[in-house]
């Protein structure tokens, strides 16, 4: 609600008749005629309260809301004036330049910052404007704080918070003749960063699946394969992969909400591998052994038994003694296999037979070749 002063400034009362007025209102007795007296003061003061306000023109605030702020200081010094402790005057001058001071000091600045820090920005613009018409020049920062006694990094500090006070739109021009906007420079936050954690988890977990699941979640997530595509890619049923990746996930779900995540159980749940087949016969004089299915530690016993046994039976022949063994049917092999491989290649080795392995599909040949299985491996066309 405006207050407006009633009469105009040419009515304006000096200083000792207001305190006249101001002190018949402190005398008055009674609730009509003391009403009547607060208002013929409030009236009387209202231009002593606008001249008061006008001293803070200039500095971005609208006249009319620092006359405002001022009227409302005088009406807080009328009601609480006691002519026991002085002037009206100079009580009521007190009061409305502390309201004025703390308008610019809660309500103008752009940012809100400490209120020492705004008092020290005000200090420093001063005594800037002071020694600039003293030194003919933009003073210092050791300067300034010589002048105020305070330290050079308060002094950088205040300078930094005056630049508070009206901040820049973001919607002003970034640059010259430029549509963009100085908004338009400001970076968003990354929400690529709260996945950090979540992706760290995640690979050191995937470490810790068996190579057929790593590889089902590569090809799925990573090479944005349909489970069909997988499932051709590795020679087994639409199904069987669903299972794998079903339970894959699900594991990962659980290690990713547990600090001490659980191993994984080979076997654990519904069937979730092809028993892999071994077929020996002999040809020309040599052992051959046909394997088809995934070698994983839940099916690489059998093929390391049909290889010792192979070998073995090799190894009581004459020359040649020879073992081939065709991988054409495997289309994923993990550490489990290489191990049952390696065994028979040791035994072969130990016992003078020569074994070869042949067939292998793409990712086979790489995994054994990684093992150090090269030298018994037969070139592709020869597979």
């Amino acid at each position: 609600m405006t207050l407006h002063s009633g009469m105009p400034a040419s009515g304006e009362l000096d200083l000792p008749a207001l305190d006249a007025v101001a002190m018949s209102y402190a005398q008055r007795s009674g609730d009509d005629a003391r009403r009547t007296a607060r208002e013929e003061l409030v009236r009387s003061a209202m231009p002593f309260a606008g001249r008061l306000a006008r001293r803070y023109r200039g500095r971005g605030e609208p006249m009319d809301d620092l006359e405002q702020v001022a009227r409302l200081g005088l009406l807080k010094a009328v009601d609480r004036f006691d002519p026991q402790r002085g002037a009206f005057t100079g009580f009521a001058a007190a009061t409305i330049i502390g309201e004025l001071r703390r308008h610019f000091r809660d309500r103008t600045w752009g940012v809100h910052v400490p209120r020492r820090m705004q008092e020290l920005s005000i200090e420093v613009n001063r005594a800037s404007t002071e020694l600039t018409a003293k030194l003919r020049r933009s003073p210092t920062v050791p300067e300034l704080a010589e002048r105020l006694r305070v330290d050079e990094e308060d002094v950088l500090a205040a300078l930094e918070t005056a630049a508070a006070y009206t901040p820049l739109s973001l919607n002003m021009p970034a640059r010259a003749e430029s549509e963009a906007e100085l908004g338009d420079l400001i970076g968003g936050s990354d929400v690529g960063l709260e996945a950090v954690d979540d992706r760290l988890t995640v690979a050191s977990l995937l470490c810790r699946l068996p190579e057929r699941e790593r590889r089902i979640l590569a090809l799925r997530f990573y090479g944005n394969k349909t489970q069909t595509e997988i499932a051709t890619e590795l020679g087994i049923s639409q199904m069987h992969v669903s299972r794998l990746l079903s339970r894959a996930l699900a594991w990962l779900r659980e290690a990713m909400l547990s600090d001490a995540p659980r191993q994984w159980q080979a076997g654990a749940g519904p069937v979730d591998h092809h028993e892999i087949s071994v077929r020996r016969h002999d040809k020309g004089g040599t052992v051959r052994l046909d394997i088809a299915g995934e070698v994983d530690r839940d099916t690489a016993e059998p093929l390391r038994t049909a290889l010792l046994e192979a070998v073995e039976l090799a190894a009581g022949r004459p020359e040649p003694r020879d073992v081939a063994v065709s991988l054409s049917g495997v289309p994923i092999i993990d550490a489990a296999g290489v191990s049952a491989l390696l065994a028979g290649y040791e035994a072969a080795r130990a016992a003078g037979v020569r074994l070869r392995i042949s067939g292998m599909q793409v990712y086979v040949r790489r995994t054994l070749r990684v093992a150090g299985l090269a030298p018994i491996m037969t070139a592709p066309h020869a597979a």
